[in-house]
């Protein structure tokens, strides 16, 4: 039940299969180093302020081509020119 439950926590996190398999090792390893856990944690938290910076500049582009839409009856579109380009 320890190790399910680690393994939820791990995806919850957003540790990939491989990395959790890396983990499961580590954490059954008793005379581990902490320093590769600690590697990988900010290892992944890097890689999720990169995805969060690339989500955050499509939701800014979105917005901006949202605002510049007239969204009426006229066939003039800056979402669709955007996506065109």
């Amino acid at each position: 039940m320890h190790r399910l439950r680690f393994i939820a926590n791990a995806r919850d996190l957003g540790f990939g299969i491989e990395e959790i398999g890396t983990l499961l090792s580590l954490w059954s390893d008793r005379q581990r180093a902490s320093g590769e856990v600690k590697a990988m944690a900010l290892s992944l938290a890097a890689e999720l302020g990169r995805k969060v910076q690339a989500l955050e500049n499509m939701r800014r582009t979105l917005v901006e081509l949202a605002e510049q839409c007239h969204g009426d009856g006229r066939p003039e579109c800056p979402i669709l020119d955007r996506l065109e380009d």
